[in-house]
Formats: structure tokens, sequence, C-alpha cells
């Protein structure tokens, strides 16, 4: 019976470390999901839950000769259909000749944006390992991405154990709740897909873009932070032309490379709501400087846009540029 008893815990022992060798590390887990997103042609259909509101689109993935397209068709009324290239995000409505091209978005995917550098995430987030389970009928890694700091909030990606595609994004509070959630219900790996030209595409429309010129100096910029939560660092500084043209919005996006966080300034006599704001997992916080309404919001906590907006400071005189 003793001998019995000794073989079963052998071949139990022996194959939780197979199991343990042939897993990925979650540092490798995750390198592995962020080239498997960029070089892989797949679809499917993908469930976005933010904001209160729940949306079933078709998503499509397409890689050819060095470059990557993602593509997103709504199922529902009013019908768009969004497209992701390398340097643009083209957006086109059913019925309509406009398009509206942002010609810097801050986020790098739809599903889950990663830093290009994922060893810049051990100082502010640590990963660990939550099991495995099925998504879409497809086994996964689950893997949690736990902030180290107050200013972050935490993600839970469920990363199919074949391809290491991401099927499923969950984005939690500080009190665990799930407030963003993205979700494959059905997914396809394709040998090929096409790669739509979005030039094209956009002849003869109108078209209004947003972020067309190339970005300015922070130093040309009507403002300082003096205090920014470690981790997060200026990524693009544009000015935006308005119709009063004596006084353009100036835009600042931060990112720690799974969060970014806009700080707006623009002046303005009217009178505005003020104070901190809240629409699903985007925080944001606006106030006075004189006539200059600054706004500083983001996918982050309550506090890190409050935290940030406490060190905005007008600068005495805007820096005459080169």
């Amino acid at each position: 019976m003793l001998n019995r008893i000794a073989v079963i815990l052998l071949l139990s022992l022996n194959a939780s470390v197979f199991a343990d060798e042939s897993r990925p590390s979650p540092d490798q887990a995750l390198l592995k999901m962020q080239q498997a997103m960029e070089i892989l042609n797949y679809q499917g259909t993908v469930a976005f839950l933010r904001n209160g509101s729940l949306n079933t689109l078709k998503y499509f993935h397409a890689s050819a000769d060095g470059s990557s397209q993602e593509r997103l068709l709504s199922l529902n009324s009013p019908l768009h259909e969004v497209i992701r290239d390398a340097d643009k995000v083209s957006c086109f409505f059913s019925g309509s000749a406009q398009v509206i091209v942002d010609h810097r978005p801050s986020a790098r995917s739809f599903l889950i944006d990663l830093p290009e550098n994922l060893d810049s995430l051990q100082d502010f987030y640590r990963l660990e390992f939550a099991g495995e389970e099925k998504v879409a009928l497809l086994a996964s890694y689950v893997l949690d991405v736990l902030p180290k700091d107050k200013y972050r909030y935490a993600r839970r990606i469920w990363i199919e154990k074949q391809q290491y595609l991401p099927l499923k994004v969950e984005v939690y509070d500080h009190a665990h709740k799930v407030i963003e959630q993205v979700v494959f219900t059905e997914l396809q790996m394709q040998k090929s897909l096409p790669i739509v030209d979005v030039d094209a595409a956009t002849a003869g429309r109108k078209i209004q873009h947003i972020h067309g010129r190339s970005p300015d100096s922070f130093d040309n910029a009507r403002f300082d932070l003096t205090q920014l939560p470690g981790g997060f660092h200026k990524q693009l500084f544009f000015t935006m032309a308005m119709p009063d043209p004596g006084h353009p919005v100036e835009h600042l996006l931060l990112s720690d490379g799974f969060s970014s966080v806009s700080v707006y300034l623009e002046h303005t006599k009217d009178k505005v709501e003020l104070g901190p704001h809240v629409s699903g997992s985007v925080n944001a916080f606006s106030f006075l400087q004189g006539d200059y309404l600054i706004t500083v919001m983001g996918e982050v906590p309550a506090i890190t846009v409050r935290h940030i907006a406490e060190g905005v400071q007008l600068r005495q005189s805007k820096p005459v540029s080169d």
C-alpha cells in the first residue's frame, strides 16, 4: 500500500515538474504575446465593455512584409469601420463621406496597449500567473499585471497557450472591480489577411485630421510639470489649431507603457465644470489658472490625474519657437 502511494506521489510530482517546465515565465509569456500580436494573421469577434457600454465588433489583424494592420468593423448600427496602421487610425462611417484620421494615436492596439520595452515595467508592475482557464473554448494562461503603487490600475490578461494571443483583458480599480473588459468570443487563425489601402479608401472623401502636423517641442508649451508619478514620461506634445487662431489648445501625452494620460491647456472665459470627473476607467481633473482651463485625463486612478494636475504650472511667458 505504501509503495502504491509513493508511486502515485512520484507521478504527480513528475507531472507538475513537466507542466512547470513547459510553461513560460510571466515575462516570457508577455513577450511572446507582444510578438504574436504583431506578426500573426487572425480574426474574430470581440466584445468591448467600456464606460458601462457593451459593443461587439469584428476584429481583423493582418501582417505582411513587415507591416501590420488592425481593423474593427461594427456589427450594429451605426455602422462604422476603424483601421489602425503603424502611424495612424482612420475612422469610416457608413452613409457619410467624412473620414476622421488620427495621425498620432496614443495607443498601439485596439486590444491592449503594451510598452515597446517590456523591461521598463519591472519597476512599477509585478507579473504573476493566476492559473489557467478557457476563453472562447481556447486554453489560456491567466496573467496578472499588478501595480506596485497607487498610481496605476491592475490588469489581468488571458493568453492563449498555443499562439500566445490575448483572448481577454480586464482592468480593475483599487477595489478590484472590473472597469474595462475586452474579450474574444471566437478567434480564428489565418494564413493571410488583406491589408486595406487606406489612402485609396479615403480618396474623394472629406478628411478631418487629428494631430496632422508634426509634434512640437514641449519647451514651447505655456505650462510646465513639476511632478509626475514614477514611470510616466512625456511622449508627444502638440498645439492644436482652434477657431480662435490666437488661442490654440495644447496637448501633452504622458505614458508609463500600459497607461496614457493627457494634459490639455486651453484659453477660456466661459463657465466650465471644474474638479474631478469619471467615466468608466477614465478619470479627469479640471481646474483654472488665470484665463486657462487645464484638464488632466487618462485611464488611471483619480489620485494619478490629481497628482499630475497639482504639478501643472503656467510659465511666465511662452518661449519663442526657433
